[in-house]
């Protein structure tokens, strides 16, 4: 009788259906216990980022995808998260404000950059050069700017620019 069941047409693609809900099952339960894990180290991430970026924060607020520092219950800062398309992908970049609009320091968050090459954009040679910047000066030098492209990563640096000014111009109206 099953051999017989198993040579007629229905017979594969109720299989293929079993197997395909059942797979799809397994992996939504994972998910759902994995997701706040994830979603956990992400924040701590993002803290221990703010911490270096704001040594003397004692607390932070996050409000309209703006992180509000505070320093003994002081607004002391602000900080974002810029996202960006590079060389090799997608990147995120922590951004440090101070209260008067300048970059305190910035911190690559995650990159799919060429190793070697795009992946200097998070070496302090290339993410220092923010310091203490305001919107204006935020370009590459061959733009007018204050930021030197890395050799044979122009694309990539390009990128860390464009993001953090975009997102800064966005966040600067936020905050007035």
């Amino acid at each position: 009788m099953m051999e017989k069941l198993k040579k007629t047409k229905p017979y594969p693609i109720a299989l293929l259906t079993v197997v395909v809900l059942v797979s799809v099952s397994l992996l939504m339960a994972l998910n759902s216990v994995t997701a706040p894990i994830i979603e956990a180290r992400r924040e701590a991430e993002i803290q221990m980022m703010l911490e270096n970026i704001f040594p003397q924060m004692t607390d932070f607020v996050y409000q309209d995808d703006l992180y509000y520092i505070m320093e003994n219950d002081q607004e002391a800062g602000y900080a974002f998260i810029a996202a960006g398309s590079g060389y090799g992908g997608e990147m995120s970049i922590i951004v440090g404000l101070d209260t008067d609009m300048r970059i305190k320091d910035i911190s690559i968050i995650s990159h799919q950059e060429t190793p070697g090459l795009g992946s200097k954009i998070q070496e302090e040679a290339f993410t220092d050069q923010f310091k203490g910047l305001d919107i204006t000066q935020i370009d590459l030098t061959r733009d007018q700017g204050q930021i030197d492209a890395i050799t044979g990563a122009t694309v990539s640096s390009e990128a860390v620019v464009q993001a953090i000014k975009e997102e800064m111009e966005q966040k600067l109206q936020v905050i007035d």
